[in-house]
């Protein structure tokens, strides 16, 4: 489960503050998946990093699975982020000197899993990639750089997979095919998934719609399957 309360989230610029989120309070239960729509500058990526531990806020807490991320200190972060927390960026930020392989595996390779490298081979091969997996990010398309991002998301069986914008920068046919694969491969995981996006038509495949506006939540709709 999630638990965001009473989050605020401000940056100063000399001697002014610049309110990025006001007040946030919501529960994801687990298992769920829900998107987090709005405008452009409404703070949607902003919580998506809080909910990460990429960022702390300037007041609130944000609780996962019984743990207060935000009164942990930077290294227990790290080690809350490998066990807990999938995530995948829209600029697919795979490291480029490593082989589809290598990317997928890494996060299992830090965690000591001896069997990393045979689990990164049955992800590739779960995204349509197992032919691609001595390629570099360089040799691959930004479709394929998405598939890999998503199976390195997953790796680590992660209880909590945050996507940022995940389509934004594939085209559209693409990233209906990014989806259906991030779909399916959370079915099987049975991870909570929370996603950003602009995207309508992705929003209403979720289970909930969280809508931010100004930095507050607009709106919180159960989606009726």
């Amino acid at each position: 489960m999630i638990v965001v309360q009473s989050l605020v989230m401000e940056l100063r610029a000399g001697s002014h503050v610049v309110p990025i989120l006001h007040d946030i309070t919501f529960e994801i239960p687990q298992k769920q998946v829900v998107s987090i729509v709005g405008p452009s500058g409404s703070g949607k990526s902003t919580l998506l990093g809080l909910l990460a531990g990429l960022d702390k806020p300037t007041r609130g807490s944000i609780t996962i699975h019984g743990t207060d991320i935000t009164a942990l200190t930077e290294t227990e972060m790290v080690h809350h982020r490998r066990e807990h927390i999938g995530y995948i960026f829209q600029s697919f930020h795979l490291i480029p000197t490593l082989t589809a392989l290598e990317n997928v595996a890494l996060p299992l390779e830090l965690n000591g899993d001896p069997g990393a490298m045979s689990r990164a081979k049955e992800l590739l091969q779960a995204v349509g990639l197992e032919d691609r997996q001595d390629h570099y990010p360089v040799q691959l398309s930004g479709g394929e750089q998405q598939r890999v991002a998503v199976a390195r998301a997953f790796s680590t069986k992660p209880p909590v997979l945050l996507a940022d914008e995940p389509t934004g920068n594939l085209d559209s046919a693409t990233g209906e095919l990014v989806i259906d694969l991030l779909f399916r491969l959370n079915h099987d995981h049975g991870s909570t998934m929370v996603l950003v996006t602009h995207d309508q038509s992705l929003a209403t495949r979720t289970e909930r719609i969280i809508a931010l506006r100004d930095g507050e939540v607009a709106s919180d709709t159960p989606m009726i399957s």
